[in-house]
């Protein structure tokens, strides 16, 4: 095992004291750098991600390129429908596409509970080569999709900004939907310990569209399967929960035993840190939008979001993923900014 020569990440999460704020952007390994567009041409999305060198190279560019301080393997949270039976495609600048949604008791019939080995092993393989060739330089984050989140995609069978029908299905046929979401946690649960065991230092659990439920159906739909994961995988890895929109449940996902809590621009640092306690440490929060504005402007909001974080743990990050039309130069203003903050340690 290679020892870390960048470890900031690990601590900040383990509540250790850091010379500085540990940055990386979700969604860094793709499509607003050039290097990245370059494979997009030559190859699908799938074969990018079932391919291990393509995988590791296409996770390597944002560490070589913007220096930040963890890698993300290059994959999709929707590799675990699609090794439970389910067709996926993803059509570029469209999304997923799921042509044969899952609608009643019948449909989980045609699911199947996966050997990850055997489905899921090329993402395995990309985290093993990956690992060989960051050397030790940054860690690196596995994830998975949340179990809300997949179902959304596996009922609606497409992306949507509402998801209603995937609502209407959980409403409507709840017992479904809670085997269901059991399905996916148990595949989820064997996927990420696959993930850990061939070389993940922290583990992220997406969910996306968290923020679409209010604080009781979170709870009952979301939290509730997102708390199995974690707890799991809390004796193995360190763990960060990135529910988008979901602030108002940051004081039950604290409660998990996550280590890290991902927050988006919606919320201020401050009202997150109340409600999350003094020990978890809370990951993001600027718009992806931003930037896009000027160098000096990123430059002067990172400061800003730097010290509404101050006096407890942070990873600096974006409070949703990296745009395509981001210019890199702006990404690197972005991690340098964080890099050179004058950072006063929590005392």
């Amino acid at each position: 095992m290679n020892t870390l020569k960048n470890d900031l990440l690990l601590r900040t999460l383990r509540g250790e004291k850091t010379e500085r704020t540990p940055v990386w952007m979700m969604r860094q390994a793709g499509r607003y750098l050039p290097d990245y567009r370059v494979l997009r041409e030559k190859y699908s999305f799938f074969e990018r991600c079932q391919n291990p060198e393509l995988a590791t190279e296409i996770t390597i560019q944002p560490v070589e390129q913007i220096g930040v301080d963890a890698a993300i393997i290059f994959s999709d949270i929707l590799v675990v429908p699609q090794a439970m039976g389910m067709e996926v495609q993803l059509i570029e600048s469209k999304g997923p596409l799921l042509p044969d949604p899952i609608r009643s008791m019948a449909d989980l019939d045609r699911l199947v509970l996966p050997d990850v080995e055997e489905r899921l092993g090329y993402v395995f393989d990309a985290l093993r080569l990956t690992k060989r060739t960051l050397a030790g330089r940054v860690p690196l984050i596995g994830f998975a999709g949340a179990p809300w989140t997949l179902l959304c995609y596996m009922v609606q069978g497409k992306g949507s900004k509402t998801f209603d029908e995937a609502k209407a299905f959980c409403y409507t046929q709840p017992k479904t939907a809670h085997r269901l979401l059991q399905m996916i946690t148990d595949v989820t649960i064997a996927y990420l310990r696959g993930q850990v065991a061939a070389g993940a230092d922290v583990v992220q659990i997406f969910d996306s569209w968290g923020g679409l439920l209010g604080p009781d159906d979170f709870e009952q739909l979301s939290l509730q399967y997102i708390r199995q994961i974690v707890a799991a995988l809390k004796e193995e890895v360190l763990t960060i929960i990135f529910a988008k929109g979901a602030w108002h449940s940051l004081e039950n996902m604290a409660a998990t035993g996550a280590n890290g809590l991902g927050i988006d621009w919606c919320i201020r640092p401050q009202m997150a840190r109340e409600l999350a306690g003094p020990r978890v440490a809370l990951q993001g929060n600027f718009d992806p939008a931003k930037l896009l504005s000027p160098i000096p402007v990123i430059e002067k909001e990172v400061r800003a979001m730097l010290d509404a974080f101050s006096g407890g743990p942070h990873i600096a990050n974006l409070g949703h993923g990296i745009l395509p039309n981001v210019p890199v130069e702006h990404a690197i203003a972005f991690v340098e900014t964080v890099k050179n903050y004058q950072y006063e340690p929590a005392r």
